[in-house]
């Protein structure tokens, strides 16, 4: 670390153990503060350099044997550190740090912060909570606010004596201090990053605690939320005891507590035994949600619950490898929730959010998984879908590759290695490699430290004694836009490939189980069938094939982070032999399909002849899939042929309805209930059907009349009359957000709001954003739905431009990148021009990289329509005579 770099601290002065005090104001929104710091002197200093913004210190001061050093305080907001100048010089060894200290409990939904809401009597309350990732606990005390300065925690909370308090670990006493308050002492937690400690304090409630193993779970809440803890409690427990297994080590805390907060900028953060939630994440009522709905809040749970092991017991040195972190919980959560509830099949709705990773990495303006973080607001922008997603996709592809008990070994080795210390991303490898024997990092190294994804094309050969060969390619895929080529276009993976294919009959007479093939990876053959593991990690490598085979399937299960060319023959063998596929297989053809046409290898005909080839499909994911390309065609086609693309979806998506059953069967799978209100929901939107949107509407006035009705098919119906809504529609939906029982009933509704056509209503609910109406942490992630309006965005944008001041003063700072992801949807090229000029002028410090992703992508939209619009209206035509 150089010596001149601003933002990391020196190592002069390292903290063993904090002892932290704090006394919040809630009503004057400020606190006091007080903290202690045991530490380590490892060079003689005449000053200690750590981190504090936004607050104030009133004293400052270090003691050795008794002796007290006075020190001077000077603070530098743009670096975020606070230089204590002492008195004399610092000899080396232990000694204690003295600081007291005040700020304001601010709205920003950072640092130490405000939470509002109000009773069912229309009582208003407050919470202060915290909210410390990624360099925010500086916001609340003073301290050595870097990942590898790890530390125990002691921390007392003089509170109000009516209100609870909560933290990382489990609390010891509470003495009343005669001024109506009372003093809550927490016992000491492990050694851990200042990232993770966390304190809430307001009127709530918490359920009885649960033993899990000897672990305590809780749910704390608002009152009168105790039914919708239930879900949570049953989803905890399980990954508590799932995690223990997996990881082959206890739990790492003396408690833990899931902590609903009615006002937090990420979705939820995983504070060592004190997890809080966005309330929609945490609180559910089964019976009320869609299956989508109760997926996510399991996810949610699991994924932090993983942090648990991979991230708070052992954490990462520098924020370049937070990647990892949120990478293998999002990982381990699918992996939680796929055996929480197998009827979810959640390996392969995972394909949705790979899709999401892939649309971004497949750009120019696309970033290595890790790269170098070297300020605050680079942190920030790490918390992306290249983080998550493609992160979490690229674990799942080693895993696979590896077999699942070989990785978890490497994974069990590399946590009892690393336990309460820090790691770099080689370590993780490393273990890896060990466990295994093979060559993890030379394999891994290739898709962290560089940007982008291949595409990996085959071909098969025939051969002089009747069998043949398969040839794998490799080359970067991209999306066309009006943009420059990328540097890195002759840039190589090391691919883990799974290749299947058919067995010819001559071939099915003499079945091995294993063969040999590139780098000695073995294979495997089953009855009229066959699959090679080949390390791809030069431009192309060949299979040497026994007989011709019928069809090939290069990425065998779905598991591999990379597109897939088929020739049109090769397409054609597959889509014959749909049966032999699995719904994640399927889902890959139709989502490569999609993305070559923004690469503009396949042409919108194409498209469009696979699309018919699901007509007889069951999966839940594949269909979605499949409604999610019918969608983008809606975006893409002009105003005189819509009908007839509504026709063709009609055409196309009704008989499935049919099939499935218009009403929900009792007993049903969850994923059959789902899959009839994505089709239901597609038929009412982009396929115009006019029963579809009656029966929508006669399903929301059995609601209003008290019955109850199947959640996914209500969730569908309110986004069907959304799309045509009127003006009475509009103001009932905000009368049912705002009187919402559940947080997932209020956010229906809210989120439907941005999609009502009408330009009053748009300006209406535009205008709600930036008040009390809407919360903070929603308003930005529902002006970028509405920036996808189809009818509005114009609209929308120009209100996002004349507000641009009032946004980046009243949201959170992430959210603005995540906000202007709305830009991604516009393909019109005059809107697009103006975003482009407006942004250019307007640029986000939080998140830059993420915004010139989007402008990409939007630009990738704008050539895809001027390439398919003419093409995709010639095709709607021919089909309609």
């Amino acid at each position: 670390m150089p010596a001149t770099d601003p933002y990391r601290l020196p190592r002069t002065v390292l903290p063993r153990r904090y002892e932290l005090a704090l006394t919040p104001d809630l009503d004057a929104a400020t606190f006091t503060g007080s903290v202690v710091v045991e530490v380590d002197v490892t060079e003689p200093v005449t000053g200690i350099v750590l981190n504090a913004v936004e607050l104030t210190v009133a004293e400052a001061w270090v003691e050795r044997d008794g002796d007290r050093n006075d020190a001077s305080v000077t603070l530098d907001a743009e670096t975020e550190r606070a230089t204590l100048t002492l008195g004399r010089e610092l000899r080396t060894g232990p000694a204690t740090v003295h600081l007291r200290f005040a700020g304001t409990l601010n709205d920003k939904l950072r640092g130490f912060y405000r939470s509002t809401f109000s009773d069912e009597a229309g009582t208003d309350h407050t919470i202060a909570t915290t909210q410390f990732e990624a360099t925010d606990a500086r916001r609340a005390f003073p301290c050595w606010d870097e990942p590898e300065m790890k530390a125990v925690f002691s921390i007392t909370l003089d509170v109000p004596g009516d209100l609870l308090a909560v933290s990382n670990a489990a609390e010891v006493s509470s003495e009343a201090t005669g001024d109506g308050r009372r003093r809550v002492r927490f016992a000491d937690s492990m050694s851990m990053s200042t990232y993770l400690v966390a304190f809430v304090v307001g009127p709530l409630v918490a359920t009885d605690p649960i033993d899990v193993d000897g672990v305590p779970l809780r749910v704390v809440h608002r009152e009168g939320q105790e039914a919708l803890a239930v879900f949570a409690l049953e989803s905890g427990a399980f990954a508590l005891r799932h995690f223990t297994e997996y990881f082959g080590r206890a739990y790492p805390a003396d408690k833990l507590d899931l902590v609903a907060v009615p006002d937090f900028a990420f979705g939820a953060m995983e504070n060592l035994g004190c997890v809080t939630f966005r309330d929609a994440l945490l609180l559910v009522d089964p019976e009320r949600a869609t299956q989508s709905e109760l997926q996510r809040v399991a996810d949610v749970i699991h994924h932090e619950i993983a942090h648990m092991w991979f991230g708070d017991l052992v954490t990462m040195r520098w924020w370049n490898g937070i990647w990892l972190n949120e990478a293998f919980a999002t990982f381990m959560e699918m992996r939680c929730t796929d055996a929480f509830r197998p009827e979810w099949d959640r390996w392969t709705d995972f394909g949705i959010a790979r899709t999401a990773a892939y649309d971004t990495d497949a750009l120019a303006s696309t970033r290595p998984i890790e790269f170098e973080v070297v300020s605050p607001a680079d942190a920030e922008g790490m918390f992306d879908v290249l983080t998550y997603e493609k992160g979490a996709a690229v674990v799942r592809m080693l895993e696979q590759y590896l077999g699942e008990d070989a990785f978890r070994a490497g994974i069990r080795l590399y946590i009892e290695r690393h336990a309460h210390a820090n790691t770099e991303t080689t370590d993780l490898w490393d273990a890896l490699e060990e466990a295994t024997g093979e060559p993890v990092r030379r394999i891994m190294d290739s898709w962290i430290f560089q940007g982008g994804h291949p595409e990996v094309s085959i071909e098969q050969a025939s051969g002089d004694g009747g069998g043949g060969t398969l040839r794998l390619s490799q080359r970067r895929f991209r999306y066309a836009a009006d943009t420059s080529p990328a540097p890195d276009d002759d840039a190589r993976w090391a691919v883990p490939v799974l290749v299947r294919w058919s067995l010819g009959a001559s071939a099915d007479d003499e079945l091995d189980t294993a063969g040999t093939v590139g780098d000695g990876e073995s294979g495997t053959a089953t009855s009229g069938q066959r699959t090679e593991r080949v390390l791809l990690d030069g431009a192309s490598t060949e299979i040497a094939l026994d007989a011709p085979a019928t069809w090939v399937l290069a990425n065998s299960g779905g598991s591999g982070f990379f597109r897939v060319r088929y020739d049109a023959e090769g397409r054609r063998a597959l889509t014959a032999a749909m049966a032999e596929l699995t719904p994640l297989e399927r889902y890959g053809l139709v989502d490569d399909a999609w993305a070559s046409l923004l690469a503009a290898t396949v042409s919108i005909e194409e498209v469009l002849a696979l699309v018919r080839t699901f007509a007889d499909e069951t999966d839940l994911s594949v269909w979605q899939r499949v409604l999610g390309v019918l969608a983008a065609l809606d975006r893409l086609v002009d105003d005189a042929h819509r009908p007839a693309l509504q026709a063709w979806v009609r055409a196309a998506v009704a008989p499935a309805l049919v099939r499935l059953g218009a009403e929900p069967v009792a007993g049903e799978p969850a994923r059959d209930a789902a899959r009839r209100a994505a089709l239901f929901g597609a038929l009412g939107t982009t396929g115009a059907d006019g029963d579809i949107r009656r029966r929508a509407a006669g399903l929301l006035d059995r609601v209003a009349a008290g019955e109850t009705v199947d959640a996914d098919l209500l969730d569908a119906s309110v986004r069907v009359i959304a799309a045509t809504g009127d003006a009475e529609a509009f103001a009932r939906f905000g009368d049912r957000s705002a009187a919402a029982s559940t947080p997932q009933e209020r956010l229906r509704y809210l989120g439907a709001r941005a999609d009502f056509p009408g330009a009053e209503e748009m300006d209406a609910f535009l205008a709600s954003t930036l008040t009390d109406a809407v919360r903070t942490q929603d308003a930005p992630f529902v002006l970028r739905r509405a920036l996808s309006n189809r009818t509005q965005s114009d609209r929308v944008w120009a209100f996002i431009e004349e507000h641009w001041a009032a946004i980046g003063d009243r949201f959170p700072s992430n959210s603005i990148a995540r906000l202007l992801e709305g830009i991604r949807s516009i393909n019109r090229a005059e809107l697009a021009d103006r975003v482009g000029a407006f942004l250019d002028d307007h640029p986000v410090a939080q998140g830059a990289k993420p915004v010139d992703q989007h402008r990409e992508r939007m630009r990738a939209g704008v050539a895809l329509r001027a390439r398919t619009q003419a093409s995709l209206a010639d095709a709607l035509t021919a089909d309609a005579t």
